[in-house]
């Protein structure tokens, strides 16, 4: 049972009239859509238990650092009660997906990718390519990681008011 086969997924949903993406793991036999929140299944692979769970890790870990830092550039972007915005493209996020999947495939990439978004959690790492720190395979997908962190909505940027003094 512990590395048991596990559906990894990308769906969409509502919540009380609100609309999310979710990425997720739910049992094989279990019928992702069963979930009466879940409207759309976008993506759906069968992987291992602990093979889902990483990807689910560095998914996640890569979606919040994009809102984080539209939040830095005052996006406005709304937050659902559950998973992630409407706001953000579907594109986006299969590409995202995607790139988690594919790069676990290789253990050594795999390592160095996820190493390289737990620092864009903490700076851009497009000081560290344009710097020359990274050479060869880390630079590549430095490159590549940073091109997934590129999204910005159309909607105007949100300008904080002043409290008045009084």
């Amino acid at each position: 049972m512990e590395n048991s086969p596990q559906y990894l997924f990308l769906a969409s949903g509502v919540n009380n009239g609100e609309g999310f993406w979710i990425v997720g793991i739910k049992n094989c036999d279990e019928n992702i859509l069963e979930d009466e929140n879940l409207l759309d299944c976008h993506r759906k692979e069968l992987i291992g238990n602990e093979s889902a769970n990483d990807i689910l890790l560095a998914i996640n870990l890569n979606i919040n650092n994009l809102l984080n830092e539209l939040k830095n550039k005052n996006c406005l972007i709304e937050t659902p009660s559950m998973g992630f915005s409407f706001d953000i493209p579907l594109e986006i996020l299969e590409n995202i997906f995607d790139f988690w999947l594919d790069i676990y495939k290789n253990q050594e990439d795999w390592e160095a990718c996820l190493g390289l978004l737990k620092v864009r959690k903490r700076i851009p790492l497009t000081n560290l390519i344009e710097s020359e720190s990274l050479k060869g395979k880390s630079k590549k997908w430095a490159i590549r990681i940073e091109s997934l962190h590129t999204y910005l909505p159309s909607s105007p940027r949100v300008e904080k008011l002043n409290d008045p003094m009084w």
